[in-house]
Parts: C-alpha cells; sequence; structure tokens
C-alpha cells in the first residue's frame, strides 16, 4: 500500500487538495478532521463542557464514528447518521480546533480509526500528526501551507458559498488565533516531510504538483499497487 500524509495549518486546503489528488490517483481520501469534527460535535450536543478534558475523555466510550466511501465521496457517520454537512459549521469548526483535538485520549482513540483505513488501499490522509504519529511510514509526507490572509479568504469565500455570514477581518484574526494554538504541533514536522506553498498557486496548481510528487515518488519506491 502507498500512503500520502498531509499536514499544515488550518485553512491551506489540505482536504480540498486531498480530495482532488486522491481522485487523480485513484487513492482512498480520508479526512481524518472530519472524525475530530464528528466528535466534537457529538460533545456539543451532549452538552459536555470543553474545557474539561476529563468530562470529554469519559464521553468518549458512546462515541461510535466511522467513515463510509462511495460514488459519493466519503461521508462521516455519527451512530449511524450522516453529519457531512453538520461538522463543517464555524461552531464544530472552533471546538474542535481551541478544545478537541488538543485533548491526548481524544487523539489516541483516532489512532487505531485512522490506521486501520491505510491498511485496507492506498489512501490520501490529511490532518494533525499524520506523517509523525498516525502514518510515520507514509511514502510522501506533504506539509501544506499558506500565508494567514491567503487562508482566511479561502475560508471566508468558503463559508460565504455555504451561505452563512463572513467577515474577512474576523476570519483572519481567527485563523491567526488557530495558527497560536497549533504551533506545538506544526513545529512537529517530520524530518522526510516536503513543503509545498500554496500562497499565490490556483487550486489546480496545487494538486498539479501535489500529484507530481506522488508519481515520482511512487516510481521511486516501484509502484503503489496494494
Amino acid at each position: 500500500m502507498f500512503a500520502i500524509a498531509i499536514d499544515g495549518p488550518a485553512g491551506a486546503g489540505k482536504s480540498s487538495v486531498a480530495k482532488a489528488a486522491a481522485k487523480e490517483l485513484g487513492f482512498t481520501y480520508v479526512d481524518t478532521g472530519a472524525i475530530y469534527r464528528a466528535i466534537a460535535l457529538y460533545m456539543l450536543e451532549k452538552g459536555v463542557d470543553l474545557e474539561d478534558p476529563a468530562a470529554v475523555t469519559a464521553e468518549l466510550t458512546g462515541v461510535e464514528v466511522s467513515l463510509e466511501y462511495g460514488e459519493f465521496g466519503q461521508r462521516t457517520l455519527l451512530g449511524g447518521r450522516n453529519v457531512s454537512e453538520e461538522i463543517r459549521t464555524q461552531e464544530v469548526s472552533m471546538a474542535t480546533s481551541k478544545w478537541v483535538a488538543h485533548i491526548p485520549e481524544v487523539r489516541e482513540f483516532l489512532v487505531g480509526i485512522q490506521r486501520g483505513l491505510a491498511r485496507k488501499s492506498n489512501v490520501i490522509m490529511d490532518g494533525r500528526d499524520i506523517g509523525t504519529v498516525i502514518l510515520p511510514d507514509a511514502q510522501l509526507k506533504v506539509f501544506l501551507t499558506a500565508s494567514a490572509e491567503e487562508r482566511a479568504r479561502r475560508r471566508t469565500r468558503q463559508l460565504e458559498e455555504a451561505g452563512e455570514p463572513a467577515d474577512f477581518q474576523q476570519v483572519l484574526k481567527e485563523v491567526v488565533q488557530r495558527d497560536k494554538q497549533d504551533a506545538a504541533q506544526l513545529d512537529l514536522l517530520p524530518e522526510d516531510g516536503v513543503v509545498l506553498d500554496s500562497t499565490g498557486l490556483s487550486f489546480r496548481q496545487v494538486v498539479e504538483r501535489l500529484t507530481a510528487m506522488a508519481r515520482e515518488r511512487m516510481g521511486n519506491e516501484g509502484g503503489g499497487k496494494g
């Protein structure tokens, strides 16, 4: 099996780029952030105090989260319910990045799920700790980044397209805040990782660079067929 691990700051376009590259390469796209978001949604719906790691950890035993694949792409299921749209709200995004994703027990809870998916097929996986903790043996590790302003513009556009209120300055403030929260994790980049800065590049250009990297690496590895 061939695995591509993509990490990077919030709003860098990891999910959309990984999804498009997976389609071109014939890989399975695994949005690990969706699993974290599903847990955040579960905790919000249960009224759990997200500032209390012990309270969040105690509720993990009741979480049933899974990913489903088909012609529709990836669906995120929470207790068998499709929550693919619900987990993309700003409330869930902030709850995930500010609290849930930083709780060690949550991260440990998800490691087995993530590694299990990578054993089943060639995958592109994006999210926190993918290249360092989840898939340390991934054949290609990419750190996808962009300037804070560029990421805020993209996020603002995404929110507007989803019909949600969006103010660029507020979104930029949140992007900078998330960068500070994620600073410790972002410093733990894999030594064998490749930086891909998408500032000033079109979406198509970023996807092309990523797929070119993958094909070159697969050629060197003797192919990525499982």
